[in-house]
């Protein structure tokens, strides 16, 4: 929603002062200018960027609408099944959590946290871990190594819609130079002609510079920082992730490792002490050894 609000915002405010100060709004209506920088552009974006990564670009544009990859609600559901889920491992051993972790759609430990179900990327990033343990990984500081390059990977891929889009920005002013060189030298071309035809030509071919600043600045260089935020925030649910698993590793209680990972949420989606304490008292698992 403030993806729209805000690309209202921008339109509104070049054509509402524009017009206020006797602009006529057809005269911005340049479809060659803006042709040659959007496509060349595009030609640019094709020419460095891998095509998988330009499939990933562009369905990241959903982010754009979604705000943010992680709520509150979900970082509860997170630390409710690190709870749940350690406390098993504590009580009854790998054993029991292969079980969990292996059939997920038949697991209490995952119906209590259904936002894991969901997230296929965040479920098999959780179990490949979990497995790892159950496999004999028993060193907190290995663990954490090998987390930390695999969440290294993930973030390489978070980041990378961000970069195509930062690169297309920073092209977008020098494209608008070409197409306003260009515009000039078909004015050139006409320099015999009267002011008022050589003032028109003149106009359009400025539009292009105009067209690219507004494109960079105003558009694609907000979406690719958006993009980069939206990739933090993923990268930031990892590392939660990682501190509950090395916690567990390093021999630390469930509820002190709930607690070290909500310390390491986000200030905006940090649930209290006081909240994460209720929902663990009203949806502990019954475990017995």
């Amino acid at each position: 929603m403030l993806f729209i609000i805000g690309v209202l915002v921008v339109i509104g405010s070049i054509a509402g002062s524009y017009v206020y100060e006797g602009g006529n709004l057809a005269l911005l209506w340049q479809p060659a200018e803006i042709g040659i920088i959007v496509g060349v552009g595009a030609g640019s974006v094709l020419i460095s960027t891998a095509k998988h990564n330009i499939r990933s670009a562009l369905r990241a544009l959903g982010h754009l609408f979604k705000g943010v990859p992680y709520q509150k609600e979900d970082y509860l559901e997170l630390l409710l099944f690190f709870f749940n889920a350690t406390r098993v491992m504590k009580i009854k051993g790998l054993v029991e959590i292969e079980n969990h972790v292996e059939h997920p759609e038949n697991s209490e430990l995952f119906k209590i946290s259904p936002s894991l179900i969901s997230n296929m990327p965040i479920l098999e990033f959780l179990r490949s871990n979990i497995r790892l343990i159950i496999m004999g990984v028993d060193q907190a500081h290995q663990m954490d190594q090998i987390m930390d390059h695999e969440i290294e990977v993930e973030h390489d891929s978070y980041t990378m819609p961000s970069k195509v889009f930062y690169h297309l920005a920073d092209s977008l002013p020098a494209l608008g130079i070409v197409a306003a060189v260009l515009g000039v030298i078909i004015t050139m071309r006409s320099i015999a002609e009267p002011p008022e035809i050589l003032g028109s030509l003149i106009g359009a071919a400025l539009v292009g510079t105009f067209a690219g600043v507004l494109l960079a600045y105003g558009f694609f260089g907000p979406i690719a920082f958006f993009l980069g935020r939206f990739a933090e925030y993923q990268t930031k649910y990892l590392e939660c992730i990682k501190i509950g698993i090395v916690a567990y590793l390093s021999g630390t209680p469930p509820v002190v490792i709930v607690e070290f990972m909500r310390k390491n949420i986000p200030m905006t989606f940090r649930p209290s002490f006081h909240e994460v304490e209720v929902l663990i008292a009203a949806h502990t698992m019954r475990v017995t050894n």
